[in-house]
């Protein structure tokens, strides 16, 4: 019994360790959300800061943007 409430106390103390590691990293380290947004032309999700906008279209690479025109 005695060995089972020593390994609790130390898998509680690693959650707890990980658990502020994880809280004081920098933020470039943190997942951000991001909007998604559709290629128009091969119809993959991609970040909105990753796509190219041309003629009110989105596309995912400049190869499928020059192909929408």
């Amino acid at each position: 019994m005695s060995r089972l409430l020593f390994l609790f106390a130390i898998a509680a103390l690693i959650y707890l360790l990980f658990k502020s590691f994880r809280k004081n990293l920098p933020h470039e380290h943190r997942q951000i959300e991001e909007d998604m947004v559709r290629c128009s032309h091969c119809g993959v999700h991609v970040p909105v800061s990753e796509s190219l906008r041309a003629g009110g279209q989105v596309f995912c690479c400049t190869a499928h943007r020059d192909a929408g025109k």
